[in-house]
């Protein structure tokens, strides 16, 4: 990955290198943008859980395949024009953040942070 691009643009890259086939699924997981707080980061991150979901109905359907691709394709432009998704696929996502909680960085804070939203008692907000 090219050094000095933003949490977005690095992302739109990988959805997109997903999309074609130039990483896995699992690869673009594990090289997202960790920690982040911009909401459309994590509805994409979200949206690449599902993609990765969803294989075996792509591998089967031509059509759901291609519809697909083109909303990756959608999300990596949109990012990388720096621009915020529509609200609308945001709070599609917001539903399943805490089953696929975004990857903390590395070293210990990751881990106490990875590990506290595991156990489901961690930075709850009420």
């Amino acid at each position: 990955m090219v050094s000095g691009l933003t949490d977005r643009q690095k992302a739109a890259n990988l959805l997109r290198l997903v999309r074609i086939g130039g990483i896995s699924t699992r690869q673009a997981v594990l090289d997202y943008p960790r920690d982040i707080k911009d909401e459309s980061l994590i509805a994409a991150y979200h949206a690449l859980i599902h993609y990765e979901a969803d294989e075996d109905i792509r591998l089967r359907d031509a059509m759901y395949k291609e519809e697909q691709d083109d909303y990756l394709e959608f999300l990596a432009t949109v990012l990388e024009k720096g621009e915020d998704l529509p609200q609308n696929i945001i709070d599609n996502y917001k539903q399943f953040y805490e089953t696929a909680p975004i990857l903390h960085k590395k070293g210990f804070k990751g881990f106490l942070k990875s590990f506290w939203k595991t156990l489901n008692i961690g930075n709850k907000s009420h």
